[in-house]
């Protein structure tokens, strides 16, 4: 697999731990699949046009222009994605003299709420997969109250939006 979803030279991917590598692997196969629907789209199009005898008109142009936008546009969102989990990763690798930060052992309260927000949402979501079994330990953690602040009813809601 090739990787050119983002640009990193061999010294930034010495640096990368195993799970943000396959953060990489994952948002590239996500790029590639991208570009093959866009290439299948453009081909389905040139077919399209062809059958009907309008193959050399203006249509196919626009057409095409749309969908590789339309694609370069959904990479651009993959790539940034990508970024985002890339340094919100770093974030959780970093510690203190209690060791590294982990929800709820050690909790990072140098982070904003709505980062704090993403690592609870991510510990209860990776605790159980029964999604009342997830609210009911939710509503019973009172670090969690602390920890979140105003952001503690927010997620409180979406836990219960998947029961």
């Amino acid at each position: 697999m090739t990787i050119d979803i983002i640009d990193l030279g061999d010294p930034q991917y010495a640096d990368l731990s195993p799970v943000q590598l396959s953060m990489v692997r994952v948002a590239q196969g996500k790029k590639d699949a991208i570009l093959a629907k866009a290439n299948d789209a453009v081909r389905q199009l040139i077919y399209l046009l062809t059958a009907n005898d309008i193959a050399r008109s203006t249509v196919r142009e626009r057409e095409r222009a749309r969908i590789e936008a339309q694609a370069e546009a959904d990479v651009e969102t993959v790539r940034e994605d990508l970024l985002h989990q890339l340094a919100y990763e770093s974030l959780g690798s970093e510690g203190n003299e209690f060791g590294p930060y982990r929800y709820p052992e050690n909790p990072n309260y140098n982070l904003t709420y709505s980062q704090r927000f993403l690592i609870v949402r991510n510990y209860y979501m990776e605790i159980t997969s029964d999604p009342d079994a997830r609210l009911q330990a939710y509503a019973g953690d009172t670090l969690a109250r602390a920890y979140l602040g105003e952001f503690y009813q927010t997620l409180y809601e979406l836990l219960a939006s998947y029961c």
